[in-house]
């Protein structure tokens, strides 16, 4: 019985010393083994093998890139208004040991670091600039929080403004702003709109103006042109049948009252040649009618 008792003690032993030898490191962590209090190595991922009772192997460190949302901190600007300010950072263990060794908690260094950082940009702008400068403010905490944490074995990747809330005050007073803003740029393009219905309505009468105008114009030439050819088919006309001086004194004679007829005239002027159409008339009809009387 006893001797049973002794064999379970010692295989319980070895079971236990086994597995403080036998170490598995999971992929993406890294272990810093303690030799007798003071550092000896750090493990990589995969299977190593420690002293056991001698080496101790502290917690196990994440190498992965992770992410940190800091509550909101109040920041004074330029222009003496507090803007509540949330950040987050991207950041990754480059050094387990330094990680371990050179800062006792790595996440409060950095939040801490953070707030102290966005503190000195913020306050050295104005409300304005502190709205539109995201990438300026990011930029500038990037690099002072990177050079301070290097030494911490820890690298900032990205820092990024999540949220940037100005008082309630002036958040009423840029709403305010805004909705101007949109009046002021819908009366505009309702002006605009206006603007250019009525120049469009002038456009289009002055195209309908000129195009009446030019068909006028082309009535009259070719009204102009029919008259034109009509006088000269007549006066071919005259021409080919060779008319006497007894005919040509009867068309005188037939057109003096259309002459006459015009509103406007007021006082008609018998010309000379009127005498002679007469007499050339009056010529033609004795020749005519002495057949008769004989």
């Amino acid at each position: 019985m006893v001797a049973l008792i002794v064999v379970l003690v010692v295989a319980a032993f070895v079971l236990v010393t086994l597995a403080r030898t036998i170490r598995i490191v999971p992929q993406a962590r890294a272990g810093v083994i303690e030799r007798l209090g003071r550092y000896s190595r750090t493990l990589n991922a995969g299977l190593a093998i420690v002293i056991p009772f001698v080496d101790r192997v502290r917690e196990m460190i994440d190498l992965r890139e992770q992410v940190v949302s800091f509550a909101p901190q109040p920041v004074i600007t330029e222009d003496n208004l507090v803007v509540s300010i949330d950040t987050v950072i991207y950041f990754q263990v480059t050094d387990a040991k330094a990680a371990t060794y050179e800062v006792a908690n790595y996440i409060q260094a950095i939040e801490q670091l953070t707030v102290t950082t966005l503190r000195n940009v913020i306050g050295g702008l104005d409300l304005e600039q502190t709205l539109t400068s995201r990438d300026q403010i990011n930029a500038q905490l990037r690099g002072v929080l990177d050079e301070a944490t290097g030494k911490w074995g820890i690298r900032v990747n990205r820092v990024e403004l999540k949220a940037i809330d100005p008082p309630a005050s002036v958040q009423e007073s840029m709403e305010k702003q805004m909705r101007a803003d949109r009046d002021k740029r819908a009366a505009i393009l309702n002006a605009e709109g206006v603007k250019q219905s009525q120049i469009l309505e002038a456009e289009g009468a002055k195209q309908s103006a000129i195009l009446r105008a030019e068909g006028q114009r082309q009535s009259q030439i070719l009204e102009a042109e029919g008259q034109a050819k009509a006088i000269d088919t007549v006066f071919k006309a005259i021409h080919e049948g060779k008319p006497d001086s007894q005919l040509l004194a009867y068309q005188y004679v037939q057109a003096l009252p259309e002459i006459a007829h015009g509103e406007a005239n007021k006082v008609w002027i018998i010309p000379s040649e009127f005498a002679q159409a007469l007499g050339h008339l009056g010529g033609a009809l004795g020749v005519n009618a002495a057949p008769d009387e004989k």
